[in-house]
């Protein structure tokens, strides 16, 4: 139901992120031109036989038509090419977009994020290279060539004519029966992909509860399920070939037994029109160029259910990015924070995880957030950052409304308890604080988190390569970065965390200590367990609850 429901959403989103007419259609039309100069240079040739000085002239046409159309294949490949480059590189723009856009509360994991700019994306490229050239040059392009064959013989376009509406009837039910296979399969390729995904960054895990077999077989079963969902698709594209080039030639074939019948004058009611040899070897040789832009859209069909498919699952990735997250202007002095009746509400949970909560922090206020896990300490601070979903309610920065998908992070910096790690340098990963800061900024930050006893272990110092997973960094100093970074980019606002959380006890004083000196001049909340944290704060609220 849903996937009737999404497609004309799909519709609409393949038709928005569709190039232009372009190159490609104009060179398929050329090309039935320069078809129809190759068969008039044919059938010309086969009439001046008898003489070179008249002969060589027509196999010229020929020869140049046949020429051209290799020429004109060529630039149609590239322009093809371009085509759906640009369709993806479009498309994968907007995915990338959204993913930084999308509503809080959202079920998507990051690895349906990951198929999605890959595989769904890349299913965009056919059709936008072969698919839509070939539609639009088949509902043009047969018409030339009947109009070109009409007046050479009449009735052989009469009989292409007749036998199109059998050949378009086994086209549409040839769509027909491909379209829910191949549906199912990308929607398999899909799942293979996304669950791929998941298993590799979930890899740790599997490895620590030596579940490789099990995964292996998991992923087994599924590639599995897709060959086979493969195969059904290529079963109904070699039937429907097959029927689509029965047709074709049955037409073919029936335009040269009457050309034939009506050279040797053996057609049984008689002659309808006047036909000489090189009408009736043109008419033969144009004849295929009829249905060639028909079996080129056939050919292609299936790149448009693979898109179609793509389109509607993309769709509500594209419609659930429909806010985009409003960025506060950068204030000077530290603000004010106040929540007003706000509840925070989670798309895949049953309970609210911050039910009608009010609460103010006054500028330059340090506030410590304590309670239970579950209780809604880190949905606060994420509902500023525009992460969380606010259900109902208001929250206010210095009085002012922060619309809904709002975020203050230009006025705010952040440290928490899982710092994100980039590969690179220990200093490139402070810097991700403030990309303009030099690299006396950095040191400095550096310094005052407490990070000058690891760097000096470390020969390289701030230069020193780490991986995405911090390898060889203790829990305080992967902390310590995460803190650098926040005292780099100098916000009025500071969110905080668990910025101690698993910490021994000597970490944990060292650390509070430079916390309690970065608060001063800033409105600062900190979402902590730890009572030692939350003594450097100026007052203390306690949640409760369970979310």
């Amino acid at each position: 139901m849903s996937t009737i429901a999404n497609r004309p959403t799909a519709t609409r989103l393949l038709a928005d992120l569709a190039p232009r007419r372009g190159r490609a259609e104009a060179l398929l039309l050329l090309d039935t031109v320069a078809a129809i100069g190759f068969a008039g240079g044919l059938a010309g040739a086969i009439t001046h036989a008898d003489r070179v000085a008249t002969l060589l002239p027509w196999l010229c046409i020929a020869g140049a038509a046949a020429i051209a159309r290799g020429g004109l294949i060529a630039a149609l490949a590239d322009a093809g090419a371009a085509a759906g480059r640009q369709m993806t590189m479009t498309a994968r723009q907007r995915v990338v977009s959204a993913t930084f856009t999308m509503m809080p509360g959202g079920r998507r994991t990051s690895a349906d994020i990951v198929t999605a700019a890959v595989d769904e994306v890349d299913a965009l490229d056919g059709y936008a290279a072969r698919f839509l050239p070939a539609r639009r040059a088949a509902a043009i392009a047969p018409l030339i060539v009947l109009g070109v064959i009409a007046t050479a013989s009449w009735v052989s376009a009469l009989i292409l004519l007749a036998t199109l509406l059998p050949f378009v009837a086994a086209m549409i039910l040839a769509g027909g029966a491909a379209a829910d296979r191949s549906r199912r399969q990308f929607m398999a390729l899909s799942r293979l992909s996304a669950l791929f995904a998941d298993r590799v960054r979930a890899l740790p895990v599997v490895l620590a509860f030596r579940a490789e077999q099990r995964e292996a077989d998991h992923i087994g079963r599924a590639a599995e399920d897709l060959a086979t969902r493969t195969m059904g698709v290529l079963r109904v594209a070699f039937v429907s070939s097959g029927a689509l080039e029965f047709f074709a030639a049955l037409s073919v074939a029936l335009v040269a037994v009457y050309c034939g019948f009506a050279l040797l004058g053996l057609l049984p009611f008689g002659s309808l029109e006047t036909l000489d040899l090189g009408d009736a070897f043109f008419v033969l040789a144009l004849s295929p160029e009829f249905y060639a832009p028909m079996r080129r859209l056939a050919a292609a069909y299936h790149e448009r259910q693979a898109a179609q498919t793509a389109a509607e699952r993309l769709a509500p990735l594209l419609s659930d990015s429909a806010i985009a997250p409003v960025q506060l202007p950068r204030a000077a002095v530290a603000p004010s924070v106040a929540f007003q009746a706000v509840t925070i509400r989670y798309q895949d949970r049953d309970e609210a995880a911050v039910i009608n909560l009010s609460l103010t922090i006054e500028s330059g206020e340090t506030l410590a957030l304590v309670g239970p896990s579950g209780s809604g300490k880190t949905s606060l601070l994420h509902s500023l950052l525009g992460l969380a979903p606010v259900s109902e309610g208001t929250i206010l920065i210095d009085g002012a409304p922060l619309p809904l998908g709002g975020s203050v992070a230009a006025v705010a910096a952040w440290a928490g308890q899982n710092p994100l790690i980039p590969p690179g340098t220990i200093g490139q990963a402070i810097a991700l604080g403030d990309r303009t800061a030099d690299a006396a900024g950095i040191a400095a930050a550096a310094d005052a988190a407490g990070l000058g006893p690891a760097l000096a272990r470390r020969p390289e110092g701030l230069e020193a390569m780490i991986d995405a997973r911090g390898g060889g960094l203790s829990g305080g100093e992967r902390r310590r970065i995460g803190i650098a970074r926040a005292l780099l980019k100098d916000a009025p606002l500071l969110l905080l965390d668990e910025p101690t959380a698993h910490l021994d006890a000597a970490a944990e004083e060292e650390i509070i200590a430079l916390l309690a000196r970065a608060c001063t001049g800033r409105t600062v909340i900190i979402a902590t367990h730890s009572a030692r944290l939350a003594a450097i704060a100026d007052r203390v609220v306690i949640l409760g609850g369970h979310a």
